[in-house]
């Protein structure tokens, strides 16, 4: 009787895995497979560090900080450590810390990285809410790091690798440039982050969705990359401006995108992983990470209720110069043709613009890869420059996405 009792306990559980096990997204299949199970992470202590001898305090009490510790070195030099969530990663030391003085004074900050790892980012930062990329004249070079001479007083200044844009600074952007005033964008959430935080999805339309294709936007999956998240801002601005191509674009289309992939990473100030230590652009395969898991879900149930066909999938990363990734497949997707019109026509419009592209179908699960093998649709990693200026950005950004529409749009 007891057994009988056992055995009937266990019914409902079974059942209640199967559904679950039933509702999980189809798994896509990449020639190598990457290990992304969850890994140790080493977290960065919060505080304040005083130096009394030089009255100087700095800090990592921010969201999208990374100090991991501080020491005086002499009479005018403070060294700063930075190391990353965990190892094996990526050799771009990011960094970001508050400095002020009780006093205005000279002070030299070294930035101290682990062995094997040298300077990437060019030193930035923020005084009364601008920002601004730091003198080269006041950046000394060092065997992989560098020294920073700066001038500090009551007035806390934020330095960083790049500009911080934390999830409440994203969501800042997202409610007055997008949902405000613009009843055609429908804010929603893919669900959360491995630490709770929510993952907004911007879902764009005008009259109804259904049966309309949809084009997915991704940003923020490393950290760092805020060059590509400035790509991302101007694209989806210029996408739902009311302007007649965008009126008509979005009577057509439905625009997916997704301002912040990696919510936990970016406010812990993670080099390039999650809160549980994996690279998300490498989790496209099996869903390891709650992140992509919850990302995938939405867009294929979005794509499943609608009765639209995902077409194309635009992932916005920062690298080392500007580049588009793309897939050599192209026959048999569902626009076979639009890369090269795409470049063809950011080539004609914007001026001394040569299109870098590197193209090689995805081995590694990275998204692109997932846009062509698991829904037959066009996938690019649109990468911008660490060092691109500012201002270029944002006219890539902005002419690319008003190609993009004008060419979608000439599709019957």
């Amino acid at each position: 009787m007891i057994l009988k009792r056992f055995r009937a306990s266990l019914l409902p559980m079974a059942l209640a895995m199967l559904m679950v096990n039933c509702t999980l997204p189809k798994k896509v299949k990449f020639k190598n497979s990457i290990d992304t199970r969850d890994r140790q992470i080493n977290y960065q202590s919060k505080k304040k560090y005083h130096f009394q001898e030089l009255g100087v305090s700095v800090s990592n009490e921010f969201n999208g900080a990374r100090l991991n510790g501080a020491n005086q070195s002499n009479d005018s030099t403070i060294t700063l450590h930075f190391a990353p969530e965990n190892t094996p990663i990526n050799k771009s030391p990011y960094y970001a810390f508050k400095t002020w003085s009780e006093s205005p004074r000279q002070v030299y900050f070294e930035l101290e990285y682990p062995k094997g790892f040298r300077h990437r980012y060019k030193p930035k930062k923020r005084i009364n809410g601008k920002w601004s990329i730091m003198d080269s004249v006041d950046v000394i070079k060092t065997d992989g790091g560098r020294i920073l001479k700066l001038m500090v007083n009551r007035k806390p200044q934020l330095i960083a690798a790049q500009e911080v844009n934390s999830s409440d600074d994203v969501r800042q952007w997202y409610m007055r440039k997008i949902v405000a005033s613009n009843d055609f964008v429908h804010l929603e959430s893919a669900g959360q982050s491995e630490l709770g935080r929510d993952i907004p999805v911007l879902d764009i339309y005008r009259g109804s969705p259904v049966g309309k294709p949809i084009i997915v936007l991704l940003t923020r999956q490393h950290p760092p990359e805020v060059t590509g998240f400035f790509a991302f801002q101007k694209f989806l601005e210029t996408i739902v401006e009311k302007s007649n191509i965008s009126t008509r674009f979005l009577s057509k289309y439905r625009v997916l995108a997704f301002p912040i992939l990696n919510p936990d990473g970016v406010d812990l100030g993670h080099w390039r992983h999650n809160a549980n230590g994996v690279d998300l652009n490498r989790d496209w395969s099996k869903y390891n990470q709650l992140e992509v898991e919850n990302a995938v879900s939405f867009i294929r149930e979005s794509s499943k209720k609608g009765g639209g066909e995902i077409i194309l999938g635009l992932d916005f990363h920062s690298t080392y110069e500007d580049v588009f990734y793309t897939n050599k497949t192209r026959k048999g997707t569902t626009l076979p043709h639009f890369i090269e019109d795409w470049f063809t026509r950011l080539e004609m419009d914007i001026k001394d613009y040569k299109v870098n592209e590197k193209d090689s179908n995805s081995n590694k699960p990275v998204s692109k890869g997932w846009f062509l093998y698991g829904e037959g649709a066009v996938g690019i990693t649109y990468e911008i420059g660490d060092h691109t200026p500012k201002e270029r950005i944002l006219e890539i950004g902005g002419a690319s996405s008003l190609a993009m529409m004008e060419l979608l749009l000439e599709i019957e």
